[in-house]
């Protein structure tokens, strides 16, 4: 994701803060632990994340979720059905699902009426008779959809859920709005395929990540659009649009298949900037390698929100980044690009691990951008610098954010600081292989900021680990090597 501008921050529900006294007092929470003997528990409500504790839950681990959306008209409620096929971690007497606003109409698991309660974003699902821990399990949930559902954050998230357009939806799920979309399990280690079944009126288009599987026709002159994310993907990484669009093919290196969707009205005046995808593909691919899932494209936001997004093989790109400089939008286009590779591919153990997707994003834009027209990195870092300790004071560290400064700059060019530190420190050479190592080693995982430090150390063969912790942990800037002339602006309060 890659913007700077910020909102009024959205007060956190009461529950959350209870378990986040909880987590401190007691520790984090992983899943509630079956009792000695092995009988049937709850499931834990939230993974214990320290940014969002009650996101993710514990007890089971999905398998695929499927779908079905019966659309009908802007800013209108429709029918939806999430059908999650899980398997259960522990024995499970019951279960939560992370589910925000929409109007439930009940849930069965494997045919069965089950029980429920909800409390804020926590819906609580009691099967007719306990999981087996090993058991594979399928909970159907049948709701009212609401694609007017925002939440909003005062950082440079902005606005997220669903995304009304004009003629349609597009959504924006980071940090954690896949809720609002639909029942998951909502945190960014948590990964499983998904299976989208859209059905729109015949003069609208549907598109999802992955690739479209089929178009078939429907009573009523509707059409139903299903597509298949074809790798796991985290549900901060869901894209699911309606509207009047024009689907632009094209091929990337190597044949890649390559998809935009674009609103029919900006598919000539976002042409130029749209056609460059390739030479990004191209460039990144000689940085890092491979380019990791079966197709690529952008899809183009005919709204007013200014922020773009790294969702999964269909990045959401803003059209006013496409209606201005060429600079501009190739800064966006590359660095949502570059988290095909940093957040998606390899995907975040926990938020506190946002900086090493959002530091390789803004790391990989900056210097495509300076061999293409655009500032000098060396300068921008230097300017980094100067603010770092004033950030560290103001938003935390770059591994150490908190919930209200999660997307803060220190996440971008505070943390691509770390990482330019780091190539300074063990020379380009040895940076590329540490970088090709990390998106090829945990190609399909996810990784945490300790196993970055591992891995560094590894590739570079010395310990790594007295050079970076400061530089993402402490409350100090330190030296910049090969520039003993760079200066930290003194901190105000």
């Amino acid at each position: 994701m890659s913007t700077n501008r910020t909102h009024r921050r959205r007060v956190r529900l009461a529950l959350a803060v209870a378990v986040t006294l909880t987590a401190a007092l007691t520790g984090t929470v992983s899943q509630a632990a079956p009792s000695a003997t092995g009988s049937p528990s709850p499931g834990a409500p939230g993974l214990g994340d320290p940014m969002f504790p009650l996101d993710g839950n514990g007890g089971y681990r999905v398998d695929r979720y499927t779908l079905d959306f019966d659309w009908q008209a802007p800013r209108t409620p429709f029918e939806a059905t999430a059908t999650i096929k899980a398997t259960a971690t522990q024995s499970l007497s019951r279960f939560n699902l992370d589910f925000g606003g929409n109007t439930l109409h009940g849930v069965r698991i494997d045919g069965s009426a089950a029980g429920t309660t909800r409390a804020g974003d926590e819906l609580t699902v009691t099967p007719k008779s306990p999981i087996a821990k090993g058991r594979t399990f399928t909970a159907k949930v049948t709701y009212t959809a609401d694609p007017t559902q925002t939440r909003h954050r005062d950082d440079a998230i902005e606005d997220y859920g669903w995304i009304p357009t004009a003629d349609g939806t597009v959504v924006y799920p980071q940090p954690n709005g896949a809720r609002l979309i639909f029942p998951a399990n909502d945190h960014p280690s948590q990964r499983a395929p998904i299976t989208f079944r859209i059905t729109t009126p015949k003069d609208l288009t549907a598109v999802a990540n992955g690739r479209l599987v089929d178009r078939a026709e429907r009573p009523g002159d509707r059409v139903r659009w299903t597509y298949d994310s074809e790798q796991p993907l985290s549900t901060q990484l869901v894209q699911l649009a309606v509207g009047k669009f024009t689907l632009v093919d094209g091929e990337g290196p190597g044949g890649l298949p390559l998809r935009d969707v674009v609103p029919d009205a900006l598919v000539e005046p976002t042409a130029e900037y749209r056609a460059l995808t390739p030479d990004h593909l191209a460039w990144l691919q000689e940085k890092l390698g491979p380019y990791p899932f079966n197709r690529y494209g952008l899809l183009v936001g005919d709204t007013d929100l200014a922020v773009a997004l790294e969702t999964q093989t269909l990045s959401l790109i803003p059209k006013a980044d496409l209606l201005g400089t060429k600079v501009d939008a190739e800064r966006n286009m590359v660095h949502e690009l570059t988290h095909q590779w940093f957040g998606d591919s390899v995907a975040l153990k926990g938020w506190s691990d946002l900086w090493v997707s959002e530091g390789h994003a803004r790391f990989y834009e900056r210097m495509y951008s300076e061999e293409h027209g655009g500032d000098s990195f060396e300068a921008a870092m230097k300017t980094a610098y100067a603010a770092h300790d004033q950030w560290r004071h103001d938003v935390g560290a770059p591994a150490e954010p908190t919930e209200p400064n999660l997307f803060k700059r220190m996440r971008y060019d505070g943390s691509a600081l770390v990482l330019y530190a780091l190539r300074e420190q063990v020379g380009n050479a040895t940076f590329e292989k540490i970088e090709r190592a990390w998106v090829s080693g945990f190609r399909g995982k996810t990784a945490s900021t300790q196993q970055f430090i591992d891995l560094a150390s590894k590739v570079a063969g010395e310990d790594l680990e007295g050079f970076l912790r400061p530089w993402l942990y402490g409350p100090k800037t330190p030296p910049m090597p090969g520039h003993p002339d760079w200066v930290v602006t003194p901190v105000q309060d």
